[in-house]
């Protein structure tokens, strides 16, 4: 079991990742609204919603499940995080179900993928041949889909689905390579900075309050 000093140094941690990590997604919604800006359908639209809903079935694009009779969310295919590199504009925006939205956070959080080369496909790769038998996403489809044949039709089918609507946006299609080519680079070193620009402040204000507790006579006691 973990000390006191080993959970504070890992909350810690998790703090500076989190600010991160909110850095990366503001400047990805900023580069979002920016590329958009000219583009004929807007993502806020209700023409939008409209367009995902009937497209899908108003099902879930993943696991097909009823969405008037699911918790829902908006979802981003190409997440929204420094390893994805996604961005919130047409094509890459649909609405899911809330559990498919929570499971597919694994692949997208990888740094490398092995089974597709986007998060979305590889969350719908996982049809139980290609991973360990404790795959946490192969025992989840699994669980959508207790029949393996069945399994394995559903999975590439919807892969199939998905792909079909981004690629009634050509404008998407068009700012992929790009986004590729230069974002990882770009958002790995602005995870890094922001880090580390964290860190510097926050040991910088905690030296400024001890200063000044010891210039009040109160002290502050050192960390054990």
């Amino acid at each position: 079991m973990r000390d006191a000093a080993s959970r504070v140094r890992s909350a810690t941690s998790r703090a500076k990742s989190d600010v991160a990590n909110k850095l990366v997604s503001m400047f990805l919604h900023e580069l979002s609204r920016r590329v958009s800006e000219r583009w004929p359908i807007k993502i806020d639209s209700p023409e939008y919603e409209q367009l995902v809903r009937q497209f899908f079935g108003n099902r879930c694009p993943y696991c097909l499940r009823d969405l008037a009779g699911a918790d829902s969310i908006i979802e981003h295919p190409d997440g929204m995080n420094r390893y994805r590199a996604g961005l919130h504009v047409p094509g890459n925006v649909v609405i899911a179900c809330k559990r498919c939205n929570s499971e597919k956070r694994r692949d997208d959080s990888l740094k490398v993928l092995s089974l597709a080369g986007s998060g979305w496909a590889s969350f719908l790769s996982h049809d139980g041949s290609q991973c360990a038998s404790s795959c946490s996403t192969c025992l989840y489809w699994e669980g959508v889909w207790p029949d393996e044949t069945e399994r394995k039709r559903r999975l590439p089918e919807n892969l199939q689905r998905i792909e079909s609507f981004r690629n009634n946006f050509p404008e998407l299609a068009k700012i992929l390579p790009s986004l590729g080519a230069t974002l990882p680079d770009l958002l790995a070193k602005l995870y890094a900075d922001c880090q580390t620009f964290a860190e510097t402040e926050v040991r910088a204000l905690v030296a400024r309050f001890e200063e000044a507790g010891q210039e009040g006579g109160h002290a502050v006691a050192p960390q054990s």
